[in-house]
């Protein structure tokens, strides 16, 4: 309950005393509040003369009383730790004053030596004195608001209001009014840091919102405590089979909000869609997040990955890459792949145009009234961009980001420091949305975030690597009261991915003609033979290799696939190049075969046998059966896979398997990674 304040309490008064018992009744409604000292000191006088009666000369009753007048004003002078100094010794210095006289007068008698003058001098002078201390309490000429104890005076925001105050288990917020023509927000935001020191917090704990239609207010927000410690695991997809135009959940905010990016825009929501930069320093988590993500892309049925990751390769998108429609894993996909995103936005913006959409809205992904099948969103995502810029242009992600939005393109560039040597502030500008981690120092943070948000409080070059998963998330959608809020990306176990990627293999959508037609045409056979990976679980034979990586030091040149395309293609209604052409040429007279070599005998594979998930499941079953029976309580993937040899499954197969049992509450997560928990059937879920 909110503490009433002395004007309150002096309007409260006023307000009682308005009745209609005239002056007589307005006398003395306002003269009670000053009467209990008055009738304090009244009444120790009083109690004084039968304590007399009974104690007197009774050296007993003297020790006894002497005692109870230390007890009590040591009692006192410990109460009164939690208020103010001054009114601290005022009240011991009153109750050791009184219960001396007591003592004295109970003994002695009240009218004995000085006792009776010290009495009606000292007694009404006490009283007098809390009697001005009240009437002080009340100052018209103070600036209201001071529930702060002085505080805001301190760090140089005297005269500050605090109008509205909302106080949560780990989160104070404060509605500020900044004394008109005096100070501004911008001086909230130099008095954060001692703030923060004066509370004890972290720098990063107290931030600032200002209000966008008065430069004179602002909602300060305090959190003492950091809830975002304990790694948060991905909890599944948010919406399994939904459309990209739902949200994708990344990670959590310290108060238990989900936090979410938007990619395709909404015109009910008037929001764009959105191209987004992925900065934080190695060892921030920046690659978990972006494999978090697009987990949850591949599990929605409208939209198509393209990807790239020159640097790593397989290494960060290895799971993903069965759901990927193109994975650019050297230099020269990914820089074809970039001469097809730039053919692709001019076709696909015709394709919209033909349809009547303004932007990519859910509906382009359906057939459409004349029968033609629908366009899925696209999303081109670029890890370790640096080196695609470096070896590439500088500008080369500048058209996408200027263009492909109308197009239901979305580009997200991830690279550790974004600078303008690292990649042109023409794009920088362009992509508009920031993810952004752990940085080394505030010019870094200043590459992502821009500075109102770092105004804010905004601080991620106070968690460096130190914090892998903390973020800040500055993009369309979002509200501007988080966009200074930490939050933390979830931690994706390698065998919810495998499971993600199974499971929704049949609900994703593939490449529109348009698009394939348009990338076909610009990237030639980095395209039409791109490499296809196959689902967890389903073979074991590794991916076929793209012939084409063997010349990473030659720089992608379309000319290139100009001859291929001179040499190779097949003239028909639909254009000079086929893309179903696969560079043989049927009417060439197969040789003769002139010579066998035989190196070995061929080993007899017996072939695998399909078994449907019902099967799976029981396989799995059965084997956790087998586990119980031993007394076993804990079991990783790699013990699964000592008993699936009799199946004649991959570990692929058994991480997916292990995540449908974690689904199924079969087995529990615990807090070591790749270690589970076995639920018995009659305690699952």
């Amino acid at each position: 309950m909110p503490q009433t304040t002395p004007e309150q309490l002096h309007e409260e008064q006023l307000r009682a005393a308005s009745g209609s018992g005239g002056v007589r009744e307005y006398l003395l409604h306002r003269v009670k509040p000053h009467l209990p000292p008055w009738l304090a000191g009244a009444g120790t006088g009083l109690a004084s003369l039968p304590a007399h009666y009974y104690w007197a000369n009774n050296a007993a009753a003297a020790a006894g009383l002497t005692l109870a007048s230390v007890a009590l004003t040591g009692v006192t002078w410990w109460a009164g730790k939690a208020t103010t100094q001054q009114r601290r010794l005022h009240s011991a210095i009153t109750i050791a004053a009184s219960s001396t006289w007591f003592a004295a007068a109970a003994i002695a008698g009240p009218d004995a030596g000085p006792l009776g003058g010290l009495y009606f001098m000292g007694a009404p002078a006490l009283a007098l004195s809390w009697n001005i201390r009240l009437v002080l309490r009340r100052n018209p000429d103070a600036t209201p608001g001071g529930a702060d104890g002085g505080l805001l005076e301190k760090v140089g925001l005297a005269k500050t209001q605090i109008t509205r105050s909302t106080v949560a288990p780990n989160k104070a917020t404060f509605d500020l009014q900044l004394p008109r023509g005096e100070l501004t927000t911008d001086d909230v935001t130099k008095a954060m840091p001692l703030l923060a020191s004066a509370l004890d917090v972290p720098k990063n704990a107290v931030r600032m919102t200002p209000d966008p239609d008065s430069a004179s207010r602002a909602q300060l927000t305090i959190v003492p405590h950091d809830l975002l410690k304990n790694t948060v695991p991905y909890p599944g997809p948010s919406h399994p089979g939904g459309s990209i135009a739902d949200p994708v959940h990344t990670s959590i905010y310290e108060d238990g909000t989900p936090g979410v990016l938007y990619f395709p825009g909404d015109p009910d929501e008037n929001r764009n869609a959105m191209h987004l930069l992925v900065m934080g320093m190695t060892g921030s988590g920046k690659s978990e997040g972006g494999i978090t993500a697009l987990t949850e892309v591949v599990s929605r049925r409208d939209v198509v990955v393209w990807a790239s990751d020159p640097v790593k390769a397989e290494q960060v998108l290895g799971p993903l890459l069965p759901a990927i429609d193109w994975a650019a894993l050297d230099m020269k996909s990914t820089q074809a792949m970039i001469e097809a995103l730039k053919a692709a936005i001019p076709a696909r913006t015709a394709w919209l145009a033909k349809y009547g959409y303004k932007q990519w809205v859910p509906e382009c992904a359906e057939t459409q009234a004349d029968g033609s099948p629908g366009m899925p969103y696209l999303l081109a995502w670029f890890e370790e961009a640096a080196k695609t810029i470096r070896e590439t242009d500088e500008e080369v992600f500048t058209g996408i980001s200027q263009e492909a939005r109308s197009a239901g393109i979305s580009l997200v560039v991830s690279l550790q420091r974004a600078s303008h040597t690292q990649i042109s502030t023409n794009t920088r500008a362009s992509l508009g949305s920031s993810w952004c981690y752990g940085v080394r120092n505030d010019s870094d943070a200043g590459f992502a975030l821009d500075d109102e948000v770092l105004d804010a409080g905004a601080c991620p070059h106070v968690w460096k690597d130190k914090k892998p998963g903390y973020c800040y998330l500055v993009a369309n959608g979002i509200p501007e009261t988080f966009w200074a809020t930490p939050a933390r990306s979830y931690l994706t176990p390698r065998e919810y991915t495998d499971w993600i990627v199974l499971t929704f293999a049949s609900t994703r959508a593939a490449l529109d003609p348009v698009t394939t037609k348009a990338a076909a045409r610009a990237a030639g056979r980095h395209f039409t033979q791109r490499t296809r990976y196959p689902l967890p679980g389903t073979t074991d034979t590794p991916p076929q290799e793209n012939t084409m990586t063997t010349y990473d030091h030659e720089p992608y040149d379309p000319a290139d696939e100009d001859d291929y395309r001179d040499e190779h293609e097949h003239q028909g209604d639909d254009g000079p190049y086929d893309e179903d052409d696969d560079g043989i040429d049927p009417e060439h007279e197969i040789p003769e075969v002139s010579h066998i070599v035989q190196l070995a005998e061929r080993p007899q594979e017996k072939p695998r046998e399909r078994i449907s998930p019902a099967q799976a499941r029981q396989a799995m079953e059965e084997i956790l059966d087998e586990f119980e029976a031993e007394g076993r309580t804990l079991v990783r993937p790699l013990d699964f896979m000592e008993h699936c040899d009799r199946h004649g499954r991959s570990r692929s197969w058994v991480s997916s398997q292990v995540a449908a049992l974690i689904m199924a509450g079969r087995l529990a997560e615990t807090g070591e990674i790749g270690e589970y928990l076995i639920v018995r059937d009659n305690e699952a879920a």
